[in-house]
């Protein structure tokens, strides 16, 4: 019984927004690894800004690093994620080993990524992507 009223729960309201920010920040990794631009473009805030080692860029200049592979997001590992939702605005964090191509040179790296999604219109959009060098992988 409880779990027919969850579910209808569920099915009426849709999907905890943690676990709907959790899928996104997933799916996000996937999108970047196989350079679906359409879905990034979709998926990135006109506003939006990224962080990197190296430097800051904005939503075109990342889409344009993404696109040119000037950046190959390989494979991403997540170990840790958490999310704090304040109002429309949510916080996620990301433990992750990170493969990537850099300038063509396969490099790894531990990372915290923090991502800012916000809610517009009805849609979450990440409006900050920022990566943390870890000094070591733990």
């Amino acid at each position: 019984m409880i779990f027919i009223l969850l579910f209808s729960v569920t099915a009426l309201f849709g999907q905890n927004p943690a676990s709907e920010i959790l899928e996104l920040s997933k799916n996000k990794w996937e999108w970047m690894s196989k350079k679906d631009m359409a879905k990034l473009e979709a998926l990135f805030h006109e506003k939006s800004v990224f962080v990197h080692m190296g430097g800051s860029m904005s939503r075109d200049q990342e889409l344009n690093v993404i696109r040119g592979g000037g950046i190959h997001y390989k494979k991403t590992e997540i170990h840790e994620a958490s999310v704090q939702l304040i109002g429309n605005t949510a916080i996620l964090l990301n433990r992750i080993t990170l493969l990537a191509v850099v300038g063509g040179n396969e490099v790894t790296n531990p990372f915290v990524v923090t991502e800012v999604y916000i809610k517009v219109e009805g849609k979450w959009m990440l409006g900050s992507l920022s990566f943390t060098r870890l000094l070591s992988p733990n």
